[in-house]
């Protein structure tokens, strides 16, 4: 069945470089609160949280890495709506910006499965790629 109604506009989140210049300096430093001190200085910025999923799930702590994730995750949401987003429509992958949001959708899918929620995996995996395909393909093997 065809849809009739044309997709919405892709959402373009603004650019933050003070934000990422913190998460940069975050990576090059390191340390567990080079890390933190992005996301604490820059709470709205979803890449800092998704740095912090990463690192949290890297290090093998599952439960620290869906709490980040899901505040990377929740901040974007609220970011979207701001610029836009009625809860649907592409979210691209292309667009910098976008990517902290998506990587945080990202590795909530990976830390709800390693917990056990495979229901909400699942939703956020699919989620992921109703944003972007791209997204997914790009996050894949992460």
């Amino acid at each position: 069945m065809q849809n009739l109604l044309p997709e919405p506009p892709a959402t373009l989140l603004p650019g933050d470089d003070d934000a990422e210049a913190a998460v940069v300096a975050a990576q090059q430093a390191d340390t567990d609160e080079a890390y933190a001190s992005a996301a604490a200085q820059h709470p709205a910025y979803s890449a800092a949280w998704a740095a912090l999923a990463a690192r949290a799930l890297d290090s093998g702590q599952v439960v620290a890495a869906y709490a980040y994730a899901r505040t990377g995750y929740h901040r974007g949401l609220d970011q979207l709506r701001r610029n836009g987003w009625k809860g649907h429509g592409p979210v691209p992958w292309s667009h910098l910006p976008n990517r902290g949001f998506l990587r945080s959708l990202h590795l909530l899918s990976r830390a709800a499965g390693e917990i056990g929620e495979a229901d909400e995996a699942a939703r956020c995996a699919q989620f992921l790629r109703d944003c972007d395909p791209a997204a997914g393909d790009a996050l894949a093997g992460s």
